[in-house]
């Protein structure tokens, strides 16, 4: 975890905060610290020292805890705040509400102010460094955390080293447990992810590291943002109760999760980090948008959503590792493993997309006849889709385009709802393996050929069509 000093004084809606306190005197707590209460004298004992709220008396807490030997301590500022008996309940679905128009500098400011030294900033390595730029300009001292999954790229871990001596703090990372990695790669190889979902190795490798982490926590900050996977992140709130993970006090509700930027847009954010003069990690200049773990982390292409450079190979709806879990909502009917080709969803309530007049709707009756006809005289485009995908959505206007650009030129385009009760089908007849499929049905041959790239503008579809006409 680190903990960084921020200038000496930054002045936030007309208030003036300041820090004094010599950075190399004391030293820092990890982020898995534990206090335990003497109710009955309203005392605290703690392994580590935290900071202050500022504006408030401190005294040192001398009592010595056993070490938690699954976290290593740092060295960097800090004070303990005053013991306080009683602690208000505070309803953070109403303090969402209150926040929903908040700046990110706001939103950072409140949950910095409000808990302290309990909560910290969680790092991935992308633009999430956003979150740090904010915490730096509150003014007030902050702690960031990084999960070390051991399989990251090496761009990645340079990255890391720029924002250490950039911001003068120190990144506390979680590594996972050598014996439970040992145990998944001895009997499953160093790539099981690929043939049977990335759950199981994003258990090991993040999610329990980061539950270790968190159980030293009050609150902790993440990097989401609604726009950064329609299909699990459109509704997270500013601030929440966590509704996965525990913290310092145990039990489910004893952790605040804090989103500051979930209301802003990812080019906004990326205007921010231009605009102050952020360093970047150097991956983002090579076409990579959402960063993880070097095996399931690639660039993306011309209309291609930011998060299909993620687990490419698996479900579009539900691409998150376990560490926002709870953005996942299963419906009755709608159940997903994680990595399935296509996402069954049963019904057809969702708004449909590709709408061009130049575009024809198949139906099932639709495109069984056009399988069947072994010389057809008019070549076709069609696209598989799923109207919930992201993946999809990313390319409705480059295959609308196509639509009105083919429009009387002897080229068919068509589009085929292919989940729910045809996704079955789809993969037996049609080579469906993700969303969005694209095939092409040329004169004077009955098999259809699929599209093999997923470079998804227009100039690369018609680069396609022209080859095979």
């Amino acid at each position: 975890m680190a903990l960084a000093v921020a200038s000496p004084s930054t002045s936030i809606s007309g208030r003036t905060f300041s820090l004094s306190t010599p950075s190399s005197d004391l030293k820092a707590p990890p982020v898995g610290s534990f206090r335990v209460v003497d109710r009955a004298h309203g005392q605290i004992q703690s392994q580590a020292v935290t900071f202050s709220q500022r504006r408030s008396s401190v005294k040192p807490i001398n009592a010595q805890s056993k070490r938690n030997e699954s976290i290593v301590p740092l060295a960097a500022t800090i004070v303990a705040p005053e013991a306080v008996e009683n602690v208000e309940v505070e309803d953070f679905t109403q303090l969402a509400k209150g926040l929903e128009n908040a700046s990110p500098l706001e939103i950072m400011d409140k949950a910095l102010e409000k808990f302290g030294n309990d909560i910290a900033i969680a790092f991935s390595g992308a633009e999430d460094v956003a979150l740090i730029e904010y915490a730096h300009l509150t003014g007030r001292p902050y702690r960031v955390f990084s999960l070390d999954t051991g399989r990251l790229n090496a761009e990645t871990y340079q990255f890391f080293d720029t924002v250490e001596k950039h911001y003068g703090i120190r990144i506390e990372y979680m590594f996972p447990d050598a014996v439970e990695v040992q145990a998944l790669v001895r009997s499953k190889g160093l790539f099981s992810f690929y043939e049977d979902g990335h759950q199981e190795c994003c258990r090991v490798r993040k999610v329990r590291p980061l539950r270790r982490a968190l159980k030293g926590l009050r609150a902790w900050i993440t990097g989401q943002r609604k726009d950064q996977s329609p299909g699990t992140r459109s509704e997270i709130p500013v601030v929440q109760v966590d509704p996965v993970f525990e913290g310092l006090d145990g039990g489910i509700g004893s952790l605040v999760k804090w989103n500051p930027v979930a209301n802003v847009e990812g080019r906004d954010i990326w205007d921010f980090l231009r605009a102050m003069n952020v360093p970047v990690n150097s991956l983002h200049s090579k076409g990579y948008i959402s960063i993880g773990c070097e095996p399931c982390t690639r660039s993306v292409l011309p209309g291609q959503h930011e998060r299909e450079g993620r687990w490419w190979w698996e479900d579009a709806k539900a691409k998150e590792c376990g560490l926002h879990k709870g953005n996942i909502k299963q419906e009755e009917g709608n159940q997903s493993n994680g990595n399935g080709a296509a996402h069954s969803n049963g019904t057809a309530t969702e708004t449909d997309i590709f709408t061009s007049k130049h575009l024809v709707t198949l139906n099932r009756t639709g495109i069984e006849n056009l399988l069947r006809l072994e010389n057809r005289h008019i070549p076709r485009i069609v696209v598989l889709y799923a109207p919930w995908c992201q993946f999809c959505q990313a390319m409705e206007g480059s295959y609308n385009e196509l639509a009105d650009k083919l429009a009387g030129s002897g080229v068919k385009v068509g589009k085929f709802r292919a989940d729910g009760e045809q996704q079955e089908f789809a993969q037996n007849e049609l080579q469906l393996g993700s969303f969005p499929t694209i095939l092409f049905f040329p004169k004077h041959s009955s098999r259809p050929i699929k599209y093999p790239s997923e470079k998804r503008d227009v100039d690369s579809l018609m680069a396609f069509i022209n080859a095979l006409r």
